[in-house]
């Protein structure tokens, strides 16, 4: 494990951690461990990064470890030469790094492309991971004909360039998906600036498609559920959401025998930058307290 330094441009005020680098196949991967406790696992979704959780550890780095990942081509991790940036080698990357960082007891905490990325990685170590914190996110394919249509057109060669070329998706997804709170303009900046070239948005042009694409992933996802469903799992939900709705929740809700369920009522997508202080206590409160 090396640690190097990280761009100028990230503000220390705005991400107030020491940025760590592994090297796991030819990726240079950017991650955070912070505080001291149990092991709290945050992965992100598209287009976002680490910074996403940035208020949730800090909150509750007094009680949790808190690891956040970046991706390969995402934040402020870099990819290797021939990586194809699809949700089943992010899986494979992020079981190595748990393996690499010797992670236990781990709790996985998911958003987004987070949920089935983190859930395939369950799967792969299972006697790694004790409990789940799922929020806005799906482990399935899917059939709804206007996810579909969104995957077909974002993820179509339109949409990718849109993406590639003007940084589509993070200028209009981020802040479409808060609604309780508006992101600053250097908020803004440092999800700008981790995908500041046609280049660098490549990883999240290819994600929109891969809903459909990933189709077979995210069956094997859907088909090992049944073996995590007895995992203590806490659902975190944000109701006003523009991609994940009331059926995915009771979904979720039937899956898990040991579930706890808090509704983030009127927050947007991204429930843990948008809502992080009712995210960090759903996850205190949730969370079973040492003996004293």
């Amino acid at each position: 494990m090396t640690v190097t330094q990280r761009p100028a441009w990230v503000d220390d005020t705005l991400f107030p951690f020491e940025s760590r680098y592994l090297e796991i196949d030819r990726h240079r991967l950017h991650y955070v461990d912070e505080g001291s406790g149990p092991t709290l696992l945050f992965l992100h979704g598209n287009p976002t990064w680490s910074f996403l959780y940035r208020h949730v550890i800090s909150a509750l780095r007094d009680e949790f470890r808190g690891v956040a990942v970046d991706y390969p081509g995402f934040g402020l991790s870099t990819a290797a030469p021939g990586y194809r940036y699809l949700p089943k080698e992010h899986a494979q990357v992020v079981t190595e790094f748990v393996q690499a960082l010797g992670l236990t007891g781990i709790t996985l905490v998911a958003h987004d492309w987070g949920g089935p990325i983190g859930l395939a990685t369950v799967g792969r170590l299972p006697e790694r991971f004790d409990r789940l914190v799922l929020a806005n996110t799906a482990g399935w394919p899917t059939d709804a004909l206007r996810v579909k249509a969104m995957s077909h057109i974002v993820g179509g060669p339109i949409g990718r360039l849109l993406i590639r070329q003007f940084n589509m998706f993070v200028n209009m997804m981020i802040p479409a998906g808060h609604r309780l709170t508006k992101p600053t303009n250097a908020e803004m900046a440092h999800y700008q600036k981790a995908l500041d070239s046609p280049a660098r948005r490549h990883a999240s042009a290819v994600f929109p498609r891969e809903i459909t694409g990933s189709r077979a992933f995210l069956a094997d996802i859907e088909a090992g559920l049944a073996d995590l469903a007895a995992l203590p799992t806490l659902i975190i939900w944000a109701d006003g959401d523009i991609a994940f709705g009331d059926d995915e929740l009771r979904r979720w809700e039937s899956i898990f025998t040991d579930r706890h369920t808090v509704v983030v009522e009127g927050a947007g997508h991204f429930v843990p930058s948008d809502a992080p202080e009712r995210f960090a206590a759903a996850i205190r409160d949730w969370y079973p307290k040492a003996a004293t």
